[in-house]
């Protein structure tokens, strides 16, 4: 039953989305979750969450598993440089929007899709994969023949330790804003535009 969860209809979420309030909106109903159920998800060692990509009249849905470091060190340990990574825990870390548009310039249709990156002490490639209902492992050759796309983003210097991983929003007018990922002393920010035209991501 949860994984029906997933099947709701994008287009129909738009719709869902303006009639609901923000808070009501930022719940899992988009989410794949594998041998579990939403409520157990939420309670895990590396938590499932969800941050609401907000525009006007439309909203989609980021789902993610956000693992702590736990006195590990994590770029360049934990996370290797250099490898693919779910970009997150457990199921693959998830962009469900129900609007076209780009990410760092990349054209997305509506849809459902994954965000796999490789991390660089200074730079992250980011991909754009449309491989949405799976566990986030192993990144494969086959698996990487659904990529729509890449790009890369600068890293900044977060002077605070942020212990878990963390996504959050920031709207930067009606259609445009960044999805920013925060882990460790690790900030990278992900430029979403709503609508047509291809936007730089740099």
């Amino acid at each position: 039953m949860v994984r029906n969860f997933t099947r709701i209809s994008l287009f129909g979420l738009s719709a869902l989305a303006i009639a609901a309030s923000p808070a009501a909106a930022q719940d899992a109903s988009q989410c794949f979750v594998r041998g579990a159920t939403l409520e157990e998800a939420v309670e895990r060692a590396s938590p499932l969450r969800t941050v609401a990509i907000i525009f006007e009249g439309a909203e989609g849905t980021l789902c993610y598993g956000a693992p702590s470091a736990r006195e590990r060190t994590v770029m360049g340990e934990l996370v290797p440089f250099g490898s693919p990574w779910r970009t997150g825990a457990n199921e693959a870390t998830a962009l469900h929007l129900p609007f076209g548009g780009t990410i760092g310039g990349v054209a997305v249709e509506p849809g459902s899709y994954s965000i796999i990156t490789i991390p660089g002490a200074e730079s992250w490639e980011i991909i754009i994969n449309r491989n949405v209902e799976r566990w986030g492992i192993p990144v494969t050759d086959e698996l990487r023949a659904a990529d729509v796309g890449s790009f890369s983003r600068a890293v900044e210097q977060v002077d605070e330790m942020v212990e878990t991983l963390t996504f959050r929003w920031e709207s930067h007018g009606a259609a445009m804003g960044h999805l920013v990922m925060e882990w460790e002393h690790t900030r990278v920010q992900i430029p979403i535009h709503m609508g047509g035209g291809h936007h730089s991501g740099h």
